[in-house]
């Protein structure tokens, strides 16, 4: 075990988020917000690659039943709503929308989502300027077909996560006004979300609470942004440990490589000096010594 982060890709990302691991090809993929960019890292030739994104995405999954594609399908939420997007081998990516968003004021877009464990995404959107502290962000969920409003009146919705066996779902507000992470009751059969309460106060603590990932043992990863840490919340919602990345703004975690054993980190490459963080933006690994949960591939 090894709780030393390393780097395996020095992408500068402008804001690395949704990393997911996708076990058939055994490569890493996530996104670069700003850059418009999908990225994909390669286990087993320790490569990485890029294709350009229509529009910023917050979030992806991977289509369920896209093992023919050499790098699948993936659903991503955006600015304006939901696609498809298929990386191709030339660097390029076919888009096939899906569903449109209307936001109710201008400067949104989608930021933190996943699908629960039946495979059916939930995301939420958020004002991209977050010094407006704009309580218009709304946690939506798609099932194939449109969106539906899940919850509202959220700033920076973040941290999502589902407990191992599906019941307890995770959210959080990352804006600087709130850093609390709440979880709620989740009935699997209709994908509603109810009994809302605090799972972790985060203002006392290092760090806002970014992106997050379940362990098997029902541990709830989360990003510590601001901080250069990773923290893990046992099932009652306390801190258990915190692992440090040599960046401050750490974005996103999750868990993969072969074992399920491997802890990945995307982070933020801010503007301004970055002498004493030379690694921003990078995309890092920790071995925790704890084993993660293969997300649930999107179900149309």
């Amino acid at each position: 075990m090894s709780t030393t982060a390393e780097l395996l890709v020095d992408a500068r990302n402008g804001v690395g988020e949704s990393p997911v691991w996708d076990a058939q090809r055994q490569c890493l993929f996530w996104v670069d917000i700003p850059g418009r960019a999908l990225w994909c890292w390669d286990a087993g030739t320790g490569q990485s690659r890029q294709w350009p994104t229509p529009e910023m995405t917050g979030c992806i999954a991977l289509v369920q039943g896209s093992e023919v594609e050499p790098h699948g399908r993936w659903v991503a939420a955006m600015e304006t709503g939901l696609a498809v997007l298929t990386p191709l081998e030339d660097g390029t990516v076919e888009v096939e929308h899906r569903a449109r968003v209307r936001h109710p004021q201008t400067g949104m877009r989608f930021n933190d989502g996943r699908c629960d464990r039946q495979g059916r995404l939930r995301a939420g959107t958020m004002v991209s300027d977050m010094s407006l502290a704009a309580a218009a962000g709304t946690v939506y969920a798609w099932d194939g077909d449109e969106l539906h409003s899940l919850l509202g009146g959220l700033i920076t919705p973040n941290g999502m996560a589902f407990s191992p066996d599906g019941r307890t779902m995770y959210l959080s507000d990352s804006h600087p006004s709130v850093q609390t992470v709440w979880a709620f009751d989740y009935d699997t059969d209709t994908g509603m979300p109810h009994h809302r309460r605090v799972f972790i106060d985060m203002n006392p603590l290092p760090g806002r609470p970014d992106g997050a990932a379940m362990d098997e043992d029902g541990g709830y990863w989360i990003c510590a942004n601001d901080a250069g840490l990773v923290h893990r919340f046992t099932p009652d919602g306390r801190l258990d440990r915190s692992l440090a990345v040599p960046v401050k703004k750490p974005a996103m975690c999750a868990f993969g490589g072969p074992g399920m054993d491997t802890l990945f980190v995307t982070s933020i490459r801010p503007g301004g000096d970055l002498a004493d963080q030379p690694l921003a933006g990078g995309l890092f690994a920790l071995r925790p010594g704890t084993r993660g949960i293969a997300e649930t591939p999107c179900e149309f």
